[in-house]
């Protein structure tokens, strides 16, 4: 008979013994396998206690490092460049840059583009002709024209189109011109302009059914073509290239936006100053770095606080975890580790040499007078230890952290955390085989008191039956 259909007929008969057999079965087979399911929880929680330990140490130095490398990038460490002369550039750096010292800037010429108005029409709405305009990029020089082997921008150009739908198709061409119609005191024309920079110059070429074949005039595609041997004003202002001396070094930019700079620095040229040079400069940093030194001694002073209590000896979560033995290790060597490898000698190179002290008791310190020796004597090199590059010393703590969170490594703490959580998943299978074993007891207790329960229902009934025959006797004697 099905277990649950014998479960319902014991439930609604009451059974033979009147015992609810389905929940002493259950109980019996819950009772079975009860100290092994304890087992399990305990071992459970132990390691959920220390995927969670190990986890709230990964986090906090996975933050610790990105906090530290947004306000190197663009908190209060970044570099802060300044310029004399606000007409002439504006200035930045480079994300991550280690910019530094001063630069003296003269510009003498802005890097220009080149912008063509063509032969006049009576208006925009004139038809050009059909055909097709070739758009060639490269250098001019006076009449010459050096194609410097770009793609050419190639229009077709249909017999219904007109001189602003020719304006529409180069401003959505993608090349980087811009084009629209002028209305003038001479007549309409289609004005081009191009990029910035002397390599970005261009000429037009026209051709298809509507040449003139000859002198061309308004409605044939040839009446815009243009370049420079033919040149009869239309060119109203040539492509070139900015000009200026950098700390008195000749250089140029085919754009205004000059970069490839000392130390990531950018310049966004806006005007000339041609025998007046301004000078480049970056703010102090001495301040924010004091400031920075305090904060950071108290980021580690956390994760060392949490390591203490996580990975305590006695009772700790972590006690005896080989990726919290590695972090207590990299600690207590952090303020000796060289993080500057290319420092000249007499430059700071440790987190020592900004005043990073660690205690016998595994808590951080900051030597003030140490500290304060560094940023009088080599400003420039302590600035330099707060960069996002290679090295210094947001790289050592980044390092650190992708080091301690790594998962591959079983002596680090995303090791560990791996490790313990391979565990806990073996303990949900080996659950969930209890759970199953514990089902299929049940089943069989069930099926067996079902048919002990049916026994007795047929002895109670037997004996009620011979109860009633002898009391039919007696009757019938009395």
């Amino acid at each position: 008979m099905d277990t649950s259909t014998t479960s319902s007929i014991i439930s609604t008969l009451g059974g033979g013994s009147g015992v609810d057999m389905v929940k002493l079965a259950g109980d019996l087979a819950e009772a079975r396998f009860l100290p092994q399911v304890a087992q399990l929880d305990k071992r459970s929680e132990a390691l959920e206690a220390k995927i969670s330990g190990a986890s709230t140490l990964k986090n906090l130095l996975s933050q610790f490092s990105s906090a530290l490398g947004d306000r190197i990038r663009s908190g209060d460490l970044a570099p802060e460049p300044k310029i004399g002369d606000l007409g002439v550039a504006s200035v930045s750096v480079l994300t991550g840059s280690n910019a530094k010292g001063s630069y003296s800037l003269e510009v003498s010429r802005l890097a220009t583009a080149q912008v063509l108005a063509s032969n006049a029409y009576s208006a925009g709405s004139d038809l050009v002709g059909e055909g097709q305009l070739t758009l060639r990029f490269g250098a001019i020089a006076g009449s010459a024209f050096t194609d410097g082997g770009q793609d050419p921008l190639v229009l077709d150009i249909a017999a219904t189109d007109t001189l602003a739908d020719v304006a529409t198709a180069i401003r959505g061409s993608g090349r980087g011109l811009n084009a629209y119609v002028a209305d003038t005191a001479s007549g309409t024309r289609l004005v081009i302009k191009g990029e910035d920079g002397e390599s970005r110059s261009f000429t037009i070429e026209a051709t298809g059914a509507s040449s003139s074949g000859g002198t061309p005039a308004p409605g044939q595609i040839d009446y815009l073509a243009w370049n420079p041997a033919s040149d009869s004003g239309q060119l109203k202002a040539s492509a070139g290239n900015a000009a200026f001396l950098f700390d008195g070094v000749a250089m140029t930019s085919e754009t205004n936006k000059v970069t490839g700079l000392p130390n990531g620095l950018v310049l966004n040229l806006s005007g000339t100053n041609e025998g007046s040079p301004t000078a480049i400069t970056f703010g102090d940093k001495t301040a924010q770095i004091t400031s920075m030194m305090g904060d950071f001694v108290g980021a580690l002073n956390d994760i060392a606080g949490s390591l203490a209590e996580i990975a305590a000896p006695l009772g700790g979560d972590l006690s005896n975890d080989p990726g919290a033995r590695a972090l207590r290790r990299a600690l207590s060597s952090l303020a000796s580790e060289i993080v500057m490898p290319n420092a000249a000698p007499g430059e700071p190179a440790t987190l020592g040499d900004l005043g990073l002290v660690r205690g016998r008791d595994g808590s951080f310190s900051l030597d003030t007078k140490r500290l304060d020796s560094t940023l009088d004597n080599n400003p420039a090199a302590a600035r330099a230890m707060f960069t996002t590059g290679p090295f210094g010393v947001f790289a050592t703590i980044d390092k650190l952290s992708r080091a301690m969170g790594s998962r591959a490594d079983p002596g680090t703490l995303g090791g560990s955390i791996t490790r313990y959580t391979s565990q806990l998943e073996q303990l949900e299978d080996r659950r969930e085989k209890i759970a199953d074993q514990q089902e299929a007891l049940r089943e069989r207790m069930v099926k067996t008191f079902a048919a002990s329960d049916a026994r007795v229902a047929a002895s109670q009934s037997t004996l009620q039956f011979l109860k009633n025959q002898i009391a039919a006797w007696n009757s019938n004697n009395n």
